[in-house]
């Protein structure tokens, strides 16, 4: 679980944790009743507010930039719902993966497999259905592969993070049904440092698992030349569950094979002078975690027809030749991962009258992992990908402003060993997209279109399949007066099959399936309409969205049969729809005993169903909490109780999740050293210690959630 943050910059954090089992019944029905809570707390911070007298300057959340909005937008510009970490507030919220950093947000949750990997899943959707960026540029390891794969991201090293909902920012990609993420940094320079040397070193320690954490960032500049380098370590053992959990009869207190460590190190050089910048940067990560949960003895399991055969006769998989040699399989299975690219980012500003900018971003990956069994890598993945994008943006015509760009993308992936359940495939993507926006008034409107074409080929049998389609947007903000806005949007989208959708046959026993692909798949095209309410000035201040997304041809695996607990999984398409709620309130108090305090509450809630009336599988469960805050002088501290309701909408051969509840506290010291800002804080996560399983996860009762945790740390800025 996740850390708290001290302060939100759009929307409020959400936590989950521990299960109340003997009140699964009620706190379903409480989950449900998240439109009604938010509608009368609404009703009682209005009417709060008109017996009241407000201060001569209401407080307005401040604004930041939106800058994978494509036209540098602040927050409350967006006509679709966006959150933006950045500064304390992501300081603290930072943990070991993108998916546990991103949990706490309004309509995310993560993927959970261990400590390892975790991948944000946005309004019910996760794999290729959320682009995740690295300041504009596609991120390329094989996490939209399998949830057992890592994000090659270092939260740690991250500046700002920018999470959109919806499939509306089609300047990124089509395909991102579920939403993009955003995590800028600092790899490449942009502008010249302010001083001779500056940058940050930051220290944590985590007690649930023993972990220990470290980063730092410099740069320095001589003349229009800018050096960057930055770095981050860390380590955790075996991370400890709440109290009650007994797998097999045992009394186990952690989680087997939950360990992480890693290191990631990344140096750039930029030329930067008035009009623009343009620079190069390498980064090597590497990563060594555990894959709890993995299950032997089904090695051997094949299919007839529609069903699963786990005989001792059976064959080996996917035409592999016979294993000819023996692993430890008393250990649990380990992945070694490397990942190494390099990226050249540019911007020239004013370059021909018309013209405000052209902006460049390219890079190139290498990434590779093992799955290692007794030492020895039994299975590899490799992924090596080029990709290329070129902005123009242009200076106001008519009252219009906007961009037009073409994004490209080469990606070759293979797999090779025990588990090469995913053919060696090579995709090759284009895009060109347009984006303007209008203002009138109070009115800011909105308008995409992009077209893409896809290739991808399974490079052994050289079979062959293409995709291609067209999505268009449209949306508008309604700021009808000082500190509201009506926000709404429309987005109609294709997302080609992913090569894995098409071409996978094989066994994958970390996430204990046998999946079969369809290379007859056609695109995915999705309808969504989402409407917004946001109040950003005052003492209370809202952030209210609703949607509704239907996807005709929905991709996704179907469970054909179950053995031993081995699921076979055939990649299939219907028709879905998705409809959720998502929001968070804050009224702010009258000041006592000197603190200025304030409550909030902040919630969310998906529902998922195909056509023929079924639920999807893994579709997270609504979730509901309420929070205290309050800041005197250098002190900030918070209290927060999250309730996250059970999930018995569940899909064939699917089991259900009770529901659970979690406390979390945090408290943070800012101050300053001869000039230099530093802080240190401390949060603590579970303090209940309950036991707590995530249903989005693959092996929710082999890795539980954490238990009681406590999290200190101290950043120094220069």
């Amino acid at each position: 679980m996740q850390g708290l943050p001290m302060s939100r910059i759009v929307v409020s954090p959400l936590h989950a944790a521990a299960p109340l089992r003997a009140a699964q019944a009620g706190v379903h029905r409480q989950a449900l009743l998240l439109p009604t809570a938010l509608a009368a707390w609404l009703a009682c911070c209005s009417s709060a507010s008109a017996q009241t007298p407000p201060p001569a300057a209401p407080a307005a959340l401040p604004e930041v930039t939106v800058t994978s909005s494509g036209l540098s937008l602040g927050a409350t510009e967006m006509t679709t719902p966006v959150s933006v970490l950045e500064g304390d507030t992501l300081v603290r919220q930072r943990a070991a993966t993108l998916g546990e950093t991103l949990e706490s947000e309004p309509g995310v949750q993560a993927t959970h497999f261990g400590a390892g990997a975790s991948r944000p899943i946005v309004r019910g959707m996760d794999g290729p259905r959320v682009q995740i960026v690295s300041d504009g540029a596609e991120l390329h390891d094989a996490s939209t592969v399998s949830p057992d794969h890592a994000v090659a991201s270092e939260p740690l090293l991250a500046r700002q993070i920018e999470v959109l909902r919806g499939p509306s920012a089609l300047v990124h990609s089509a395909g991102a049904v579920g939403g993009v993420v955003n995590v800028l940094d600092g790899r490449v320079p942009t502008q010249r440092p302010a001083k001779a040397v500056e940058g940050s070193a930051e220290l944590r320690a985590a007690s649930a698992a023993g972990e220990g954490a470290a980063a730092f960032e410099l740069t320095t500049g001589a003349g229009p030349l800018v050096l960057h380098a930055e770095g981050a370590r860390r380590s955790a053992g075996d991370y400890r569950v709440g109290k009650g959990w007994s797998p097999e009869g045992s009394m186990l207190r952690r989680v087997p094979g939950s360990f992480s460590r890693g290191d990631t190190g990344s140096v750039g050089l930029s030329w930067v002078g008035d009009a623009g910048y343009l620079g190069l940067a390498f980064t090597r990560q590497t990563a060594r975690y555990g894959l709890p949960g993995h299950q032997h003895g089904l090695e051997h399991c094949h299919t007839h027809g529609s069903q699963l055969h786990c005989g001792v006769h059976a064959t080996p998989l996917v035409d592999k030749a016979e294993d000819d040699h023996d692993h430890d399989h008393s250990d649990v299975p380990v992945v070694d991962l490397l990942s190494e690219r390099v990226d050249l980012r540019g911007e020239w500003r004013r370059p021909a009258p018309g013209i405000a900018a052209l902006r460049l971003r390219a890079g190139s990956t290498d990434y590779r992992h093992d799955e290692l069994e007794g030492g020895v890598a039994a299975t590899t993945f490799r992924n090596r990908a080029h990709d290329l994008r070129l902005e123009l943006q242009h200076e106001p015509i008519a009252g219009l402003r906007g961009l037009v760009g073409v994004h490209t993308v080469q990606r070759r992936f293979r797999a090779d060993g025990e588990e090469a359940y995913v053919l060696p495939t090579e995709t090759r993507r284009t895009g060109v997209f347009w984006l303007e926006e209008y203002r009138w008034q109070q009115w800011r409107f909105e308008a995409a279109l992009r077209h893409d074409q896809q290739t991808s080929e399974e490079i052994e049998s050289r079979t062959r399949r293409s995709h291609s389609g067209t999505s268009a947007s449209l949306g508008a903000v309604w700021n009808f007066t000082p500190g509201w806005a009506l926000a709404t949007s429309w987005t109609r989208a294709h997302r080609a099959p992913t090569a894995e959708e098409l071409y996978a046959r094989g066994l994958h026993l970390a996430t204990r399936t046998y999946e079969r692909g369809d290379a007859n798949l056609r695109s995915e095209v999705s309808n969504n309409f989402d409407i917004g309410l946001r109040k950003t000035a005052g003492d209370t201040t809202f952030a209210v969205s609703a949607f509704r997304n239907r996807i005709g041809r929905y991709i996704y695996g179907r469970t054909l049969d179950v053995v031993d607990g081995l699921q076979l999984l055939q990649y299939s398409q219907q028709d879905a729809v998705f409809t959720g709620l998502e929001g968070q309130v804050r009224q702010r108090l009258n000041r006592h005993w000197g603190v200025d305090w304030g409550v909030g509450l902040f919630g969310d809630v998906v529902r998922a169903r195909l056509a023929d009336g079924s639920a999807l599988p893994r579709i997270a469960p609504a979730r509901l909490g309420v929070r205290l805050d309050g800041e005197w002088g250098a002190w900030q501290g918070q209290v927060e109780w999250v309730q996250v309701s059970s999930q018995r909408r569940v899909a064939a051969l699917e089991t259900a999740t009770p529901g659970y509840g979690m406390l979390n506290a945090g408290l943070a010291w800012r101050g300053q050293w001869q000039g230099t800002p530093w802080q240190v804080y401390l949060k603590g996560q579970n303090l209940t210690n309950r036991l707590a399983y995530a249903h989005t996860s693959y092996i929710k009762t082999d890795a539980p959630l954490r238990g009681r945790n406590l999290v200190a740390g101290v950043r120094v800025d220069f």
